[in-house]
């Protein structure tokens, strides 16, 4: 264990990642916000087919020399309209997640594999790692979430009812294709972000899990967002903190604190159940 964890230079660590820890912060609660509609959608494997997507961008970006943030941004977005405007219906939706997720692995190995560079940047493209987030990137990061929390405070109601009840949504004039494609590119947002601090193959642990969590012990339309973004951010800042005193990625603690967090509340839904029978 002394070679994993080290914590005589915490506080000298913990300064140099400021912003990192503040950037976990903000996609924990970008990630608990937008998880809440991706439950209610039917939409976590849509989530895992577009981080792969997200993958192959910033694959593209590490071996050209591109900015990392700017080639899984791409990628995310492309993957979002394909979904957003393909998969309306859950079956097609899924068919088509499918088909993007092995294209896109495999163009990000590709691309990794002929990276000439080190490996740490090949591997927390895929688990993440703690860097230390300039004031630019940090920005861009603030710059993303901005945008995704304004597009869901705007379209939040029809969103709302077209995710509860998409049938009587669209009786009722609801843009259901408008609205998915607007959402399917906020998710695309919110993916390419956290991809920068979880890697893509763990991205379901912020996107899915806080709002998995939440649905088991909470129901009001106002609990269950707000539960899910305190989950997401207690996940993603706590995993970084423990990870500072490490020499692991950030990634297995992110997952481990929201996998707890999930099996907790499991636990509460089923004594509640239990104590009503």
């Amino acid at each position: 264990m002394d070679d994993i964890f080290d914590w005589s230079r915490y506080g000298e660590l913990l300064g140099l990642v400021g912003n990192s820890v503040i950037a976990c912060g903000i996609i924990g609660i970008v990630g608990g916000l937008i998880g809440v509609f991706v439950m209610q959608r039917d939409m976590a494997f849509a989530v895992h087919g577009i981080s792969e997507l997200t993958f192959a961008g910033a694959a593209v970006a590490l071996l050209l020399g591109v900015d990392v943030l700017v080639g899984s941004t791409i990628g995310s977005l492309l993957a979002a309209l394909i979904v957003g405007l393909l998969g309306t219906r859950a079956r097609d939706r899924n068919s088509i997640v499918g088909v993007l997720m092995p294209f896109g692995l495999g163009i990000g190995i590709l691309c990794l594999s002929l990276y000439p560079g080190r490996s740490a940047n090949k591997f927390g493209l895929l688990t993440g790692q703690i860097v230390s987030v300039g004031f630019d990137k940090l920005g861009l990061l603030v710059g993303g979430s901005v945008v995704v929390l304004a597009a869901l405070l705007i379209i939040w109601r029809p969103l709302s009812f077209d995710s509860l009840d998409p049938d009587v949504a669209l009786s009722r004039g609801v843009p259901t294709r408008s609205l998915s494609v607007v959402f399917m590119i906020a998710l695309a947002l919110t993916v390419a972000i956290a991809v920068q601090v979880i890697g893509a193959l763990l991205v379901l642990a912020l996107l899915v899990t806080p709002a998995a969590a939440a649905m088991q012990v909470v129901k009001s339309s106002l609990a269950v967002p707000l539960l899910s973004m305190v989950f997401g951010l207690v996940s993603a800042v706590g995993g970084i903190l423990v990870a500072i005193g490490s020499t692991l990625p950030v990634s297995p603690f992110i997952t481990t604190i929201s996998f707890v967090i999930y099996l907790v509340c499991r636990v509460i839904a089923a004594v509640r159940a239990r104590s009503l029978a």
